[in-house]
């Protein structure tokens, strides 16, 4: 069945922890750009990372997820 786009729902912006973006670095870049993109002060954004960069990977998630959860839907 062909829909139209239209049709689609904005499902907002999506991140494959399974691939490239998955990666600890990478996640770490996109959270300094989203952070920059909503005004976060450079007080705000290094606390942030700081606390990404703190513990494991999953430490990371949870800062990301509850930082940019609102937004960013993170698939495993």
């Amino acid at each position: 069945m062909i829909k139209s786009i239209k049709e689609r729902a904005d499902r907002g912006i999506e991140i494959d922890l399974t691939g490239p973006d998955g990666n600890a670095h990478v996640l770490i870049a996109k959270a300094m750009n989203y952070c920059r993109q909503l005004g976060y002060d450079n007080d705000r954004t290094e606390r942030i990372i700081d606390e990404m960069k703190l513990t494991d990977y999953e430490g990371l998630l949870y800062t990301f997820n509850r930082e940019f959860g609102t937004f960013v839907t993170l698939w495993r």
